[in-house]
Parts: C-alpha cells; sequence; structure tokens
C-alpha cells in the first residue's frame, strides 16, 4: 500500500465527494477522505479525517502529518438570495468552505506535494454567473482565480492544478429546499450530472495522462453553456 498514490479528499461522506473516494479507491489510490460525519466506506486503503472545516483554524493542524500524491477539495454548500435580501453570513460561509478552506489546504499540502503531484477543485458552471446565485458564483469564479494562479507558481515542479466545473449534479444539494426558488435547470441532455461523471474526470486529472493540463476549468454542463 505504500506505494500507491494518496489522496485527501474533503466532502468524502456524500455526494461528489464520497464519488470520487469510490473512484479513486477502484484504480488503486489510498484515499484520506474529510468529512464531519462518517464516510461510507470500509476498505484498507481508506482512512477518515474527522475534520469541520467550517473551522478553518484548525485546518492546518489536522493535516499537518499527511503527505499526499493529490489534493481534491470536493466539500461545497449552497445558499441563494437574490440581490435586495442577501444574507451575508451565507455569503460568508460559503467563501469560508469553497475559497479560504481551498487557500489554506492548498498552502499546507502544497510544498510538500511530490513531483507530478496534483490539485483538484470542484467548482461550478455557476461561476460565470446565475441568478439569485451570486454570492455562490463568486466562490466558485474565486476557485478558477486560485487555480489559475498557483498553476503558474507550481507548474515548475510538475504539479498541476485544476477545476472541474459541473452543472446541476445528482446530490443532496440539488434537492436542498432551501433552493426552492431557483429549481436547477435540466441540461439539454435531458437529465442532470452524475456524480460519478463528475468522478471519473477528476480521476483523469489525477492520471499521468494528464500531466500536461493545468490552470483550466473543465465544465461538465450536459450541454447547458451551449
Amino acid at each position: 500500500m505504500e506505494n500507491r498514490p494518496h489522496a485527501l479528499v474533503t466532502g468524502a461522506s456524500s455526494g461528489i465527494g464520497a464519488a470520487i473516494v469510490e473512484r479513486l479507491l477502484r484504480n488503486g489510490w489510498r484515499v484520506t477522505g474529510v468529512s464531519r460525519r462518517p464516510a461510507p466506506f470500509d476498505h484498507p486503503a481508506f482512512d477518515h479525517l474527522s475534520l469541520n472545516l467550517s473551522d478553518v483554524a484548525t485546518i492546518t493542524g489536522a493535516v499537518a502529518g499527511i503527505e499526499p500524491t493529490a489534493l481534491v477539495h470536493a466539500a461545497g454548500m449552497l445558499r441563494i438570495g437574490q440581490l435586495g435580501a442577501l444574507n451575508h453570513d451565507d455569503g460568508a460561509a460559503m467563501w469560508r468552505l469553497h475559497v479560504d478552506v481551498a487557500e489554506r489546504l492548498a498552502n499546507a499540502l502544497a510544498p510538500r506535494l511530490p513531483e507530478g503531484g496534483r490539485i483538484v477543485f470542484i467548482g461550478s458552471r455557476t461561476a460565470s454567473g446565475a441568478s439569485g446565485r451570486g454570492q455562490y458564483a463568486a466562490t466558485k469564479a474565486a476557485m478558477v482565480a486560485l487555480a489559475r494562479s498557483w498553476a503558474m507558481e507550481l507548474a515548475p515542479k510538475g504539479i498541476t492544478v485544476n477545476v472541474v466545473a459541473p452543472a446541476a449534479t445528482e446530490t443532496p444539494m440539488l434537492k436542498d429546499p432551501t433552493r426552492a426558488n431557483v429549481a436547477p435547470k435540466l441540461p439539454p441532455i435531458g437529465r442532470f450530472i452524475r456524480p460519478e461523471e463528475v468522478a471519473s474526470a477528476v480521476a483523469f486529472l489525477l492520471s499521468p495522462e494528464a500531466a500536461a493540463i493545468t490552470g483550466q476549468q473543465l465544465v461538465i454542463c450536459g450541454g447547458s453553456s451551449l
């Protein structure tokens, strides 16, 4: 097991994060899954790190002993609000989870990533803007800016940094009652994106075959962007 590549994956207990963990374990990776709730995996190559990511001051210490091959930040949340009725606490919470946590994890782990290491953030097609989701979109757009900036810095070490940005995906977030006034739009392909499709894209970006892809946002939208 020591020779396996090792990924640290946030949001490992459900949705896209859990799908990524499952795919990487199937591909022979060792995975440390980060979540508040226990992650649903009974696998010899899986370790669970119980961590409340909203308590950002604890992150650096919590990952101090981890030396992964890859970082995948998949933890996310969605709060909606129209301009004139925005909840600033919701905006701050999304910024903290999507941007501040990404920054702290990358800052702690990037110096320990080996040559050929990988960083992937789970963004959103919404980063280009969406009515009622301005605060959320802003945090996902910031992820792209971070990825492009860090891709420039880490390229000399052969470390890539990319964003996988799905449209509405079949996860618990899709059924969140708080988004009732901003219903997800069905993509032109006639169905929502599946978590395993996002996980497959992440697995490719973590592979040796993707070594020349960095600073990019891969949008998985089922034709929604057309």
